[in-house]
């Protein structure tokens, strides 16, 4: 299984420590070294109050936190874990992954799913009942664009009469795209449409505000799974289908110390329910924290989990 370490730069509560260009910068050049595959951050562009009251989070701006991770790393995959295609045009987005790509030599990870925040919807000024369409309809619309060749195409906001994008994305089939979401609709967009499926581990008592069925064990993960390889064979899928979850205890919600044997433990099991990639948030309240669990990493977990 390979892993990806979250980029802790959803903490702004603590800019200068976490999420500024010396924490980019730092928190990367540590993570290549240790021997993580990449790196992820997620996206909030502008989120309601009430939600930020509730638990919820700010996000700086994903393409530019990942172009400062590129420049200071040679081999490390740059992930979105999630982009919402829907909060903009899609050529817009397609142009700001693109260009990562081809700065980056072909590592962007394009990590996206259909959105949950009404209230952030409505400040973008896009439809939330549309939100499903709007994220199909980017899925073709920025495969068109990397091709590097002239786009004809009309969508629901946009009309492309002949529009040509460069520069093309290093990557010779467009950057990989993972649909993250519990929902049968984002497993089958994953299977049908993209490049890995992206489901979240969340409790039942978590569907309404996450807009998502919850997985709550690896058992349900594992079902959930098996219906996918299931219906890769029912429409012809040949290609693999990328996994991706967070193993126990380190998601972006927790913020327990690091346990090397229950990590372990976790990467094994996830490998053997079908997981491929672990998307992990390494908890630590300040740099050094944070520094030193990816050292744990680099020492304990990631040579014990190199076979998983």
């Amino acid at each position: 299984m390979k892993l990806s370490a979250q980029l802790p730069v959803h903490r702004v509560d603590a800019f200068d420590e976490l999420a500024s260009r010396d924490a980019i910068t730092e928190l990367s050049i540590a993570a290549e070294a240790a021997g993580f595959d990449a790196v992820f951050v997620t996206e909030h562009p502008f989120p309601a109050d009430e939600w930020l009251a509730s638990g919820g989070h700010h996000a700086p701006d994903p393409f530019v936190c990942l172009a400062v991770a590129a420049t200071v790393t040679e081999h490390l995959r740059l992930q979105t874990n999630l982009c919402i295609p829907a909060y903009r045009n899609p050529f817009l987005l397609a142009k700001a992954v693109s260009t990562l790509d081809a700065l980056s030599s072909g590592r962007v990870i394009l990590g996206i799913g259909a959105g949950y925040m009404e209230g952030e919807f409505t400040a973008l000024g896009v439809d939330y009942e549309e939100r499903n369409e709007l994220t199909d309809e980017a899925i073709g619309a920025m495969r068109a664009a990397w091709s590097g060749e002239s786009v004809a195409m009309e969508g629901r906001r946009f009309c492309a009469a002949g529009n040509t994008m460069l520069p093309a994305a290093a990557q010779a089939e467009g950057p990989p795209i993972w649909v993250g979401g519990n929902s049968r609709r984002a497993m089958r967009r994953a299977v049908e449409m993209c490049d890995g499926w992206v489901p979240m581990p969340s409790s039942p008592k978590a569907t309404t505000r996450l807009r998502t069925p919850g997985i709550a064990t690896t058992d349900e993960l594992r079902g959930r799974i098996l219906e996918a390889h299931e219906h890769a064979k029912e429409v012809g899928r040949t290609k693999a289908l990328e996994v991706a979850f967070m193993p126990v205890g380190l998601d972006m919600f927790t913020n327990a110390a690091v346990q090397p044997s229950a990590v372990i433990d976790s990467v094994h099991e996830l490998a053997t329910a079908g997981v491929t990639y672990g998307c992990i948030t390494i908890p630590g309240e300040t740099r050094a924290a944070v520094r030193s669990n990816i050292d744990v990493f680099a020492a304990d977990i990631i040579p014990a989990v190199a076979d998983a």
